[in-house]
């Protein structure tokens, strides 16, 4: 039986999401698989990639043959130049927990609290009296060319 690592497609037309799974090679995309190892989500900002790498080098060692997308996951991760004996790429972006941006928005407030900015407009607002007078101004212009 030939074994493959593949994605299986889960979730809404448009907001999909994949479980990488370890399948005979002759079922479908989403039909029944041997072992679920991984999750994959490509709607977030940084995609979401988990990989169980114990379960992902037993595979590998027994001869599971990963489809291209799943090659690439397995690279992004480390997996594909451990089992190859490859040094490892650099570390994934992690997304940032609601403290980094707590701590970033503070430093930004803090850095605006020093400048003059108090949130008021840039220009200036027309007073009534200086409306008072622009409307009897054009009055006195309309009875001149009247």
């Amino acid at each position: 039986m030939a074994v493959k690592i593949k994605l299986k497609r889960l979730g809404k037309i448009r907001q999909p999401h994949y479980r990488i799974v370890v399948a005979d090679s002759r079922t479908r995309r989403d039909g029944r698989a041997i072992e679920e190892i991984g999750l994959y989500h490509p709607t977030y900002n940084p995609s979401k990639i988990e990989v169980d790498s114990d379960r992902a080098q037993y595979w590998l060692s027994v001869g599971a043959q990963p489809t291209e997308p799943v090659l690439a996951i397995l690279k992004l991760t480390g997996d594909w130049q451990k089992h190859k004996g490859l040094p490892a790429p650099a570390p994934l972006l992690q997304p940032a927990t609601k403290e980094d941006k707590r701590a970033s928005f503070d430093a930004f407030a803090k850095a605006l609290e020093g400048d003059d900015a108090k949130g008021e407009a840039i220009t200036p607002k027309a007073k009534k009296a200086d409306k008072k007078a622009d409307e009897a101004e054009a009055a006195s212009t309309e009875s001149t060319e009247a």
